[in-house]
């Protein structure tokens, strides 16, 4: 069988780095390097574009020299708050069938929007902290929230990454200057009820779970030491790795549930083990950390290279080939 030309598309203004463990996954597996392409490129108003190829699809940018009939495209490491204007071109790779995993303009709107992830997890019985959404709220609506929850909380944008704008609440003083941080950039935020996951010698923890089609592939615990930091990795946390086998069981269930509920193939799923189990939320393109190569970057490029190998495009409610 020929070597595939695999695409890889990302957004260069990331600084999470994901693309280059991917772009070693495609070489290790295929022997040869990806094609690199600036998701830009493709949103709203960029100046590539897709025109039919036969029955494939050609990816064009005047400027920059590109003229690409791919056999596989990996759409990866896109920042939320860029991701609505990519959805016009993966409405055009699923129009035109092409192998690739970034489709799926609905799921990625539903994990990318953390109110409507919420009103999914409300939908599908998915166990979460009790969340509430605010939008403009004034003094005596956050205060109302705020004391319904418990006076613990953490609020957070509707749209985010790595933990930034994410405040732990236990005071009124607090929640005042969460309140007007928000509604100085005009933002939605999410007040939700401390999990109290809490290590025994005080530090704050929680699961990444790494879903792909339906299957747990790998997972870490983050432990933080400052715990009124949110527990990511890129902001403090310490990643140790779990393998599949030695996941709770509740955790695989809970993780392989919120990824089918937001109807991705993929994805890293926040959780902790405390109140039965519950998601903080699911992420559309989980960042990689040291060791990962191996255990989330090569399957996730397997499943790309499976799919193509069928002779078929992938969709998000369809079955990973084996």
């Amino acid at each position: 069988m020929s070597r595939p030309c695999i695409a890889l598309i990302t957004d260069p203004t990331s600084t999470e780095g994901c693309a280059d463990y991917l772009a070693r996954a495609v070489e290790l597996l295929t022997g040869t390097s990806p094609v690199r392409v600036d998701a830009r490129h493709f949103a709203t108003g960029g100046s590539g574009r897709g025109v039919p190829a036969g029955d494939r699809l050609r990816l064009q940018v005047p400027q920059e020299g590109l003229d690409l009939v791919p056999d596989v495209i990996v759409l990866y490491e896109i920042p939320p708050h860029r991701r609505r204007a990519l959805a016009g071109f993966q409405r055009l790779l699923e129009h035109h069938d092409v192998v690739t995993l970034g489709t799926g303009v609905a799921a990625w709107r539903i994990a990318t929007r953390k109110d409507l992830t919420v009103d999914r997890f409300r939908r599908d019985d998915i166990a979460h902290m009790e969340t509430v959404v605010l939008s403009r709220p004034g003094v005596a609506e956050a205060a109302a929230a705020f004391d319904k929850l418990g006076r613990d909380t953490w609020a957070r944008p509707v749209v985010g990454t790595g933990g930034d704008d994410t405040f732990h609440l236990t005071t009124d003083g607090e929640l005042e200057r969460a309140t007007a941080f928000y509604a100085e950039r005009g933002t939605d935020w999410l007040l939700s009820r401390d999990a109290g996951n809490i290590t025994a010698d005080g530090r704050r923890h929680q699961f990444r779970v790494f879903v792909l089609g339906g299957r747990v592939l790998h997972a870490r615990e983050h432990l933080q030491s400052e715990p009124d930091t949110p527990c990511n990795t890129c902001r403090g946390a310490v990643p140790v790795p779990i393998a599949p086998a030695d996941l709770h069981p509740r955790l695989a269930r809970l993780a392989v549930a919120a990824t089918a509920s937001m109807g991705l193939p993929f994805a890293g799923v926040d959780l902790a083990v405390e109140n039965g189990g519950v998601v903080f939320e699911v992420n559309v393109q989980p960042a990689f950390v040291d060791g990962e190569l191996p255990t989330v970057a090569v399957p996730y490029i397997e499943a790309h290279l499976n799919a193509w190998a069928a002779g078929r495009g992938f969709r998000p409610d369809t079955a990973l080939p084996a």
